[in-house]
């Protein structure tokens, strides 16, 4: 019989050390101060998968620069009311992260957080037709009034020097940029809170700890823990459990055994990206500059050449070309997916593949490509790109959300989703882009749907307001509300001060 030692039974399970758990575990014992909460994280340190820096773009995404949030309409006018929600989702991040700074949470905000320039560029007379009238779209809104629009060489050469060397005269581009865009360091971020948060009374963080297993029993969770480094199994009762694993979200999910939880299923898509090793040509970018996506290709793929800032270091990247692996997660097992599959999912898993066939040639397409090829579709972007210049870094996995559809059996999600037991006791988030920098928001939504006995009560308004000054009010219906709190997150994360 195996030995389990069983833990004194807390509040608050947060399964997995990443950014997402860092602020769900952040804003919840700022709310309840008394609350125990448990971290378990089955690597040997935090922020290792998703949330790491080489793993991720680092791009504080809030529609700035990401064409695929606002999509051209049948009718050829562009909807811009996902860009206005991811936007306003952001612009919350900013002020959870400048209250934090504000206080002493986070020592020093130039640690994770820096101003870059976002731009969207664009090749051949269909594409830039369109981003002319996004532009158009956009720019008529207060969130995006700073925005500019050019196609003449001579201001493309300053904005974005590299891009336009080497290239054709009679090439056809054209760009967009804003200056308020940032680069976020989310693995820096996401140790800032848990330090912070682990120094809490009654918070504890175990690594190397794998969730095996999750029962209700009697309006309480039962979670089972395996010690890596010791082969110990644990159990803790708990009133409530996030999974915000990553790519390892759906199987915990699975295996609670939630209502919920049923017809789900995951598809997984790695990357890797070109890394610049030459000091002068990252120095001579500035922005983070975003494409069109591929034919076929997951919003996740959109090419850009970014620049990031990591430990205080700049970079340049370029990419993401996609992948395929049967791994949920970078440190994951080939098993993953087989294992995901079960008699509620796999008819809308086996739909979702029939209807995606250009995204399967995609990533086969990927897969096969040699370093020359990467190369190639870099000097579309910066024609006079040298391959002794670039190196192969593996990225992260991300696992794009598969749900039942009562129209097409099952449908791909290209985006974050979160999960909820009826009863409010368990969560589970799952996706991608643009998850991370919306983490505030995410989490906000969380509460309101878990703890619907507290989310109103008076202390946690005054609470919430306090931590987030616009909560409960519309940054993209009121101007001067988000000016006044732009003003303020700029200078408190010292961010570009052109609102």
């Amino acid at each position: 019989m195996r030995n389990t030692e069983h833990i004194a039974p807390v509040d608050i399970v947060l399964i997995g050390a990443g950014i997402m758990s860092a602020t769900l575990g952040t804003l919840l014992k700022q709310l309840e101060p008394d609350c125990s909460i448990r971290i378990f994280e089955r690597l040997s340190g935090v922020a290792k998968e998703s949330s790491a820096a080489w793993n991720n773009a680092g791009t504080g995404h809030s529609a700035l620069c990401e064409l695929n949030y606002a999509p051209e309409k049948e009718d050829g006018t562009i909807d811009i009311s996902k860009a206005l929600h991811i936007t306003e989702s952001f612009e919350i991040s900013k002020q959870f992260w400048a209250y934090l700074v504000s206080t002493g949470y986070i020592p020093s905000p130039q640690s994770f957080i820096h101003s870059v320039p976002h731009m969207s560029f664009v090749m051949g007379d269909k594409d830039i037709a369109y981003l002319h009238k996004r532009y158009e779209a956009m720019a008529q809104h207060h969130f995006y009034k700073t925005m500019q629009y050019a196609t003449n060489p001579e201001q493309l050469k300053q904005w974005i020097p590299i891009m336009m060397e080497s290239r054709e005269s009679n090439d056809a581009v054209a760009a967009t940029r804003i200056d308020i865009g940032t680069d976020i360091n989310f693995e820096t971020l996401t140790h800032n809170l848990i330090d912070h948060l682990t120094a809490q009374q009654d918070v504890s963080l175990h690594l190397e700890h794998d969730v095996t297993h999750l029962k209700k029993e009697d309006g309480l969770w039962r979670v089972t823990v395996k010690d890596k480094a010791t082969g110990e199994h644990k159990e803790v009762l708990t009133k409530f459990v996030f999974i915000g694993a990553g790519g390892g979200a759906l199987p915990l999910l699975e295996k609670s055994g939630i209502p919920e939880s049923k017809g789900y299923g995951g598809f997984p898509i790695g990357g890797q990206w070109l890394k610049c090793n030459n000091p002068d040509i990252i120095a001579a970018h500035e922005a983070k500059v975003y494409g069109k996506a591929s034919v076929g290709a997951p919003p996740m793929s959109v090419p850009h050449l970014d620049t990031r800032i990591i430990d205080g270091k700049k970079e340049l990247l370029f990419g993401p070309y996609a992948g395929f692996s049967t791994k949920f997660l970078k440190e994951g097992s080939y098993m993953d997916l087989p294992r995901s599959i079960t008699l509620d999912n796999i008819l809308p898993m086996i739909e979702t593949g029939l209807h995606n066939v250009p995204l399967v040639k995609y990533l086969i397409e990927q897969v096969m490509q040699s370093q020359e090829q990467r190369i190639n579709e870099l000097r579309r972007y910066f024609p006079a790109a040298k391959e002794e210049d670039w190196e192969l870094k593996i990225a992260g996995q991300r696992v794009q959300v598969i749900k039942k559809d009562d129209k097409k059996g099952g449908i791909l999600e290209f985006g974050t989703e979160c999960v909820t037991a009826a009863d409010g006791s368990l969560a589970a988030l799952m996706g991608a882009s643009p998850g991370a920098s919306t983490s505030v928001f995410i989490m906000l939504d969380l509460l309101k749907n878990c703890f619907k006995d507290k989310i109103n009560s008076l202390e946690w308004q005054q609470k919430l307001k306090e931590m987030i000054p616009s909560y409960g009010r519309s940054l993209a219906d009121d101007a001067q509300l988000c000016a006044d709190m732009r003003k303020m997150t700029n200078e408190v994360l010292g961010l570009h001060s052109n609102l």
